[in-house]
């Protein structure tokens, strides 16, 4: 089995940043090139509303969604299009003795780039080995 496909052997722990509102495309670029400055961040997954490229039903089925938040971001120095409006980010640790020091980081970042408020939760939000529907689907 390669080396990236192997599970976790334990679950490594997430910080979640709920913001209380949506986030723009400005303010989840800024707030994501600042959360990579933390130290002992392992991955960063967001998620939010998502921003189709066309109607997919109705009369208008078809037609091109012309939403300006839909955009090319950079992040750590890749350009990836941004296709949610973020309401969620999940910061994966790199190891549980350093979440106290990261979630402090964490906190200070936030409430530069989130005046209107957020909320902080230490956790684990997504799987981090294969479910059994996995195995029946055949994803490992």
């Amino acid at each position: 089995m390669p080396a990236e496909s192997m599970p976790e052997p334990v679950p490594l722990p997430e910080i979640m940043i709920f913001p209380s509102r949506l986030l723009s495309a400005a303010t989840t670029e800024k707030l994501l090139n600042k959360l990579y400055t933390v130290k002992h961040v392992r991955q960063i997954n967001i998620q939010g509303e998502s921003l189709p490229e066309k109607i997919t039903m109705g009369p208008g089925a078809g037609l091109d969604v012309d939403h300006s938040e839909r955009r090319v971001i950079e992040v750590a120095g890749k350009k990836t299009e941004l296709k949610v409006q973020v309401g969620r980010i999940f910061v994966e640790i790199d190891d549980i003795d350093h979440v106290e020091a990261a979630l402090k980081d964490i906190e200070e970042i936030c409430k530069e780039i989130l005046p209107f408020g957020f909320d902080l939760e230490v956790g684990r939000y997504s799987k981090y080995r294969p479910t059994v529907s996995d195995y029946k689907k055949g994803v490992r």
